[in-house]
């Protein structure tokens, strides 16, 4: 067992690779989500009911395909509409437009827990719509979104695994490599597993300073 280890361990540098492009599109994917999830929210929320209607469409749709189908269109399906990506923007984004739905969704579910009176107040202080947004709805809703937005993160580098169907040099796409050419499955895997544990655990120290935050703004 440990010399199965230690096969996984001179192939070191291919584990980490791996886990350096997973590190890479998880948090490029995360950024790009919450952009979008940010975009959706007000459209979530518009009074225009066609508006609303279209974007809880798209948001509903996302929430119901299974991550793996959607890469699978989003890589396999759209040559067929005469749009090529190649693998590495393909992953990347399958995994933004698949989350920016639940980002915001997220995002909608906070923001309509937020109390209405510093909005009003703002308002009657003649803040614009972009400066009322950025400064007086966005620092409480990433405060009160905060811990289910990291588990979405959390979610997102899980997703990632996914992508090793496209061929994507990521960290589990490492770990069958090693595992298809020296037969170790249990070392390669589960070293895979504790490094993936590792990036979440980044993520849960982040939400938990954010939790901080939140509480002391209380």
């Amino acid at each position: 067992m440990m010399h199965d280890f230690g096969i996984v361990w001179s192939e070191r540098d291919l584990m980490l690779s791996g886990l350096g492009n997973t590190t890479i599109l998880s948090v490029l994917s995360a950024a790009a989500a919450l952009f979008f999830g940010f975009v959706l929210t007000p459209a979530l929320m518009a009074k225009q009911r066609w508006l609303a209607f279209t974007a809880r469409i798209f948001v509903d749709v996302m929430r119901c395909v299974p991550f793996l189908l959607f890469a699978y269109i989003v890589y396999y399906g759209l040559p067929s509409l005469g749009l090529r990506l190649d693998n590495w923007t393909s992953g990347l984004a399958a995994l933004t437009i698949y989350n920016a739905a639940y980002m915001a969704e997220i995002l909608r579910g906070a923001w309509a827990a937020q109390p209405r009176e510093p909005i009003e107040a703002g308002i009657a202080f003649g803040f614009s719509h972009i400066a009322l947004f950025r400064r007086i709805i966005l620092p409480p809703l990433l405060l009160a979104a905060g811990p289910v937005l990291g588990n979405q993160i959390i979610q997102i580098i899980k997703d990632s695994a996914f992508l090793t169907i496209i061929a994507i040099p990521e960290l589990t796409h490492a770990a069958s490599s090693i595992q298809s050419r020296h037969y170790v499955p249990f070392a390669a895997f589960i070293t895979a597993v504790f490094l993936y544990w590792g990036l979440c655990l980044v993520i849960e120290a982040g939400v938990s300073q954010v939790g901080r935050l939140a509480d002391a703004r209380r």
